[in-house]
């Protein structure tokens, strides 16, 4: 055994035997694999240590050929260790099997790899092709980009990082990436945030000066925000030391269902509230640094120590030989089938794909024995690590809501003492009144049983208290400044804006009450 590789894997490694769970009682059948067809971009068969590939259909980029690449290479780290097995991959972003499809007895659901999937699917998940190079956004395999990360983490030290939320990326992929655009700092309102987009074709033709992770660990603060499902970002954010702020997830890939708020990221609301999430994340960690900065090292330590990627090879291996324990069928190699080796593809390939495949190529086996795999959890065990997970994201919630709360009344207080001092009441009724004055169409005259008012008379003839309320408030000498310049007037489209914002914030507050 390698000496530096632990005897036991990362507890993230349990999830495995949580994804193949519905399979467990009565394995998988051929008709199962084969139902996965409907999407899958391949099929995989190994069979004595050889591997083959039947293709159905082209992937975006080349995720087809990055995540052969990276099974190839699991086979020379671990040569003659994998059993024979056949199994659908589907490179796409989103799950496609729901669970609610396979509720019945006997439903079958079909074993379909992917590389994320949510709470309501099925669907298996496996490392992603970004592992061995995403050579189309000129990002290395990922040995060579963590080492990259952690020699940028250590440019700045935190402390001296700039104070604010960091994101930079494809805001066009999602509306609720479209949507953290609005948290960006305007002449009115700074949120603690600062949002780049990513050009990926401006970045090529610059030679991605631009895009160089190591050089994007100089924030306290970095964004992890989904795109149109699960993003490979997010190891590249969490690694840089910096507090991840992550808005809220909906999918899941093979490795962040072990992180923890408070201990691994700061969880973010994914609704309207967004900007108001962060922004109290950026206060609350620039109030409290020694625990931000332990745990954006608790997270840089996950990624760079929990996820190096003898783990990620390790993590492929237990896989696959626990799903190969549930077929009830021989593999085969399909008529269509070829043949893959390492050394071909590589030789077939051009530019950063060749380049990274070389890069990533596992030269010699592994001295040592994959890690062992932790049991199962308990039911009771699994049940308290989620209650864990969600107290403490509701943990956060109840500060950020006892934040603003605060925020409102302070707001509110200087609004009146502030906005609506008596000098600006003054003003108020002079440019109504002259605005009005210059609306009227005729000469005004006095009425014939007027009387005309004066301010010593009107305070002489009152009782005494009205009496020295009107001494009180009387203006003792004309203002030595003129009345504030009044602003234009709302364009119809601020305006109406203006008046959605506040019904929607209204039908928030009413929301929340009829929840408490």
């Amino acid at each position: 055994m390698n000496p530096s590789h632990p005897a036991t894997c990362p507890d993230y490694f349990r999830w495995i035997h949580e994804d193949l769970r519905p399979w467990k009682e009565k394995g998988v059948t051929k008709q199962m694999v084969e139902a996965g067809r409907k999407t899958a971009n391949f099929k995989l068969v190994i069979l004595e240590g050889r591997v083959y590939v039947e293709k159905y259909r082209v992937s975006i980029q080349t995720r087809v050929e990055f995540t052969l690449w990276g099974i190839l290479q699991l086979l020379r780290q671990y040569p003659g260790r994998l059993p024979d097995l056949e199994l659908m991959f589907d490179c796409g972003d989103r799950p496609v099997i729901p669970a609610k499809n396979f509720k019945k007895p006997n439903s079958g659901p079909p074993p379909l790899f992917k590389y994320c999937s949510d709470p309501w699917s099925l669907d298996i998940v496996f490392p992603d092709w970004s592992f061995w190079g995403w050579a189309e956004c000129n990002i290395k395999p990922w040995r060579n980009t963590s080492s990259e990360i952690q020699e940028g983490s250590k440019m700045i030290k935190w402390k001296d990082r700039i104070p604010l939320a960091y994101w930079r990326g494809n805001p066009k992929v999602a509306p609720w990436r479209a949507d953290l655009l609005k948290c960006n700092a305007t002449n009115t309102t700074d949120w603690s945030v600062r949002v780049y987009t990513q050009n990926w074709e401006k970045q090529a033709k610059i030679g991605f000066k631009e895009s160089n992770l190591k050089d994007q660990c100089t924030h306290r603060y970095k964004i992890y925000i989904e795109g149109w499902a699960w993003s490979v970002s997010e190891k590249y954010i969490l690694g840089c030391d910096s507090m991840t702020l992550v808005v809220k997830p909906t999918y899941h890939d093979f490795f962040n269902r072990g992180m923890l708020p408070l201990v691994h990221y700061w969880p973010i609301k994914n609704n309207n509230e967004k900007c108001k999430s962060l922004k109290f994340a950026v206060e609350w960690g620039n109030s409290h640094v020694d625990k931000t900065q332990e745990i954006g090292q608790a997270a840089s330590r996950y990624i760079h120590e929990d996820m190096k990627m003898d783990y990620v090879y390790d993590y492929m291996f237990h896989l696959l030989n626990e799903y190969a324990k549930l077929l009830r069928f021989k593999p085969a190699i399909p008529p269509k089938a070829v043949e893959l080796c390492s050394e071909a593809m590589a030789c077939g390939a051009e530019g950063n794909w060749r380049k990274f495949m070389e890069e990533s190529l596992e030269k010699s086996p592994s001295n040592g024995v994959p890690c062992s795999m932790p049991p199962p959890y308990d039911p009771l065990a699994f049940r308290g690590f989620l209650e864990k997970k969600a107290n403490l994201t509701r943990q956060v919630e109840i500060w950020e809501d006892e934040y603003w709360a605060q925020e409102i009344a302070k707001g509110g207080s200087k609004f009146i003492t502030e906005e609506l001092n008596m000098r600006y009441i003054y003003d108020y009724m002079f440019h109504l009144l002259n605005e009005y004055g210059k609306l009227m169409k005729y000469k005004p005259t006095i009425p014939p049983n007027a009387v005309e008012v004066c301010t010593e008379t009107m305070a002489c003839k009152t009782s005494a208290k009205e009496k020295e309320w009107k001494l009180n408030s009387l203006v003792k000498s004309p203002s030595q400044i003129s009345p504030c310049s009044i602003p234009p007037a709302y364009d119809p489209h601020h305006l109406q804006t203006f008046l959605n914002t506040k019904e929607e914030i209204f039908r928030d507050v009413e929301g929340l009450s009829r929840v408490g």
